[in-house]
C-alpha cells in the first residue's frame, strides 16, 4: 500500500515538472498533510457514532478528545511516507524533515496517552461519587490515590516523551550517552538542583499510600479551618471557610504536625460553654437543654451531656457536648443551642444569669463606721512665715 502511495504522488509529481523541483516538494508535502488531516476528521466522525450504551459513551469521549491529536498523527504520517516522493531536497534535508516529522509525532502520542488517560480517570471518579454511600472515607480515599498517582503519571509519561522525541536525534542521542556516562556527577548535581521538587514528588507517593490527607479532608493550619480542595503532584491546595486559598508544599504534610478532623470519620463532638450563677438550678436547665437538642437537626442523636465542670468565686462553669455529622454541622449546632438556652434561661429562670455580689457589714462595737480620716481629711499646711513663693504647694 506504501508503494502504491507512493508510485501515486511520483505520477502526480510528473504534471508539475515545469515547477522548480523545492517548490513542488513543498506543494506536495502541503497538499497530503491537509487531505490527510481531513481524513483523520472523516475517521474520527464516523467513530463518533457508536450506539449510546455507557462503554460507547466513554469510547465517544475519548474519541472526541482526540480528534484533533489523530488528525495531526495522520497527517504527519502521510507526509513522512510522501518524503520517498520528494526529490526536490536534498538528502540531508529530507533526513531532518523526516525526523522533524517523528519528532512532532512522538509528542503528540504522548500528549494524547496522558488525555486518554485522564479522561479514563476521571471516568472512574465520577462512577465513585455517585455512589450513594453514608461514610465517605473509602471515596475520598480512592479519589486522593488515583489524583495524585495521575499526575506522577502524566509528568512521569511527559518526561518519557520528551526524553524518546529528543533522542531521535543523533546529536542529542551522543549528548545523552555521554551524560550516562558520567552519572554519577550527573545524578549528584541534578539532585542537588532539584532536591525540593524530588522531595515533594517522593512526598506525592508517600500521601497516596499512607492516606494522611484525603480529598475534601477537614485539617487546621495555622489556626485556620481548611478542606483540602486539591492535592497535586508538588503542593497542596487548601480552602478555607471564607473562601481564602492555602498553597502549601505536599512535603509539609509529612514534616510538620498537623490536625486531620475527618481522617478516620467526619462525626465530631462539639462543645459550648455557659457561665452561670450558683442560684442556677441544674436539673431544670438539663431538662431545657434535652427538649432543644431533640428539636436540632444538626444533632446526629450521638452524644449529648451537660456538667458542671468549673468554678471560681463568682460563677460556675456548664460544659455542654453534642456530636454531629461533620464539622460544619458541628459549628452551626453549638451556635443554636447556645442561642437557644440563652433565651429559655433569660425568659424562665433569670435567677441563673451571672451576677456581681457585694456585702455590706455592720462595724463592730467600738469601731467607727467611717474613719475620721476619712470624713475630714488633713491639709499639709506650711509652717507660719515661710516662704510660699510661685509654684509652691498651698500658695
Amino acid at each position: 500500500m506504501t508503494q502504491h502511495f507512493v508510485s501515486t504522488l511520483f505520477a502526480v509529481r510528473s504534471y508539475f515538472t515545469w515547477l522548480p523541483a523545492a517548490v513542488v516538494s513543498v506543494l506536495m508535502l502541503a497538499v497530503v498533510g491537509i487531505l490527510a488531516f481531513y481524513c483523520g476528521n472523516l475517521v474520527t466522525s464516523l467513530t463518533l457514532r457508536i450506539p449510546g450504551s455507557r462503554s460507547g459513551a466513554l469510547i465517544r469521549r475519548i474519541v472526541a478528545a482526540l480528534r484533533r491529536p489523530t488528525r495531526i498523527m495522520i497527517a504527519l504520517l502521510a507526509m513522512i511516507a510522501a518524503l520517498p516522493a520528494v526529490t526536490g531536497f536534498a538528502y540531508e534535508t529530507e533526513q531532518n524533515l523526516r525526523l522533524f516529522f517523528l519528532f512532532l509525532l512522538v509528542l503528540t502520542f504522548g500528549f494524547s496517552a496522558i488525555i486518554v488517560f485522564r479522561i479514563m480517570t476521571e471516568a472512574y471518579l465520577n462512577r465513585l461519587s455517585s455512589r450513594e454511600q453514608t461514610d465517605d472515607i473509602m471515596i475520598r480515599t480512592h479519589q486522593t490515590q488515583i489524583r495524585v498517582l495521575r499526575r506522577l503519571t502524566e509528568i512521569m509519561v511527559g518526561i518519557v516523551t520528551v526524553a524518546s522525541a529528543l533522542m531521535l536525534f543523533p546529536s542529542v542521542k551522543q549528548y545523552g550517552v555521554s551524560l550516562f556516562a558520567s552519572a554519577g556527577a550527573a545524578s549528584l548535581i541534578v539532585g542537588l538542583s532539584a532536591r525540593g521538587l524530588l522531595t515533594n514528588l517522593i512526598a506525592g507517593v508517600q500521601i497516596a499510600v499512607t492516606q494522611p490527607i484525603r480529598m475534601e479532608d477537614l485539617v487546621i493550619i495555622n489556626g485556620d479551618w481548611c478542606w483540602v480542595e486539591e492535592i497535586n503532584a508538588t503542593y497542596v491546595v487548601l480552602r478555607v471557610w471564607d473562601w481564602r486559598r492555602h498553597i502549601v508544599p505536599i512535603s509539609y504534610f509529612l514534616e510538620n504536625q498537623f490536625e486531620n478532623w475527618t481522617h478516620n470519620s467526619a462525626a465530631i463532638i462539639g462543645v459550648v460553654f455557659l457561665w452561670l450563677d450558683y442560684e442556677a438550678p441544674m436539673d431544670r436547665i438539663r431538662e431545657m437543654l434535652n427538649e432543644i437538642i431533640r428539636t436540632c437537626p444538626l444533632w446526629d442523636g450521638k452524644v449529648f451531656d451537660a456538667q458542671v465542670a468549673d468554678c471560681n468565686s463568682q460563677v460556675m462553669s456548664i460544659r455542654i457536648i453534642a456530636s454531629a455529622r461533620n464539622a460544619l454541622q458541628s459549628w452551626d449546632l453549638r451556635c443554636d443551642i447556645r442561642e437557644k438556652i440563652i433565651a429559655r434561661i433569660r425568659e424562665e429562670c433569670p435567677e441563673a444569669l451571672p451576677r456581681a455580689r457585694f456585702a455590706m457589714m455592720p462595724p463592730r462595737p467600738g469601731v467607727e463606721a467611717w474613719p475620721s480620716e476619712l470624713l475630714s481629711p488633713k491639709i499639709d499646711r506650711p509652717p507660719p512665715g515661710s516662704y510660699m513663693g510661685p509654684g509652691t504647694p498651698g500658695a
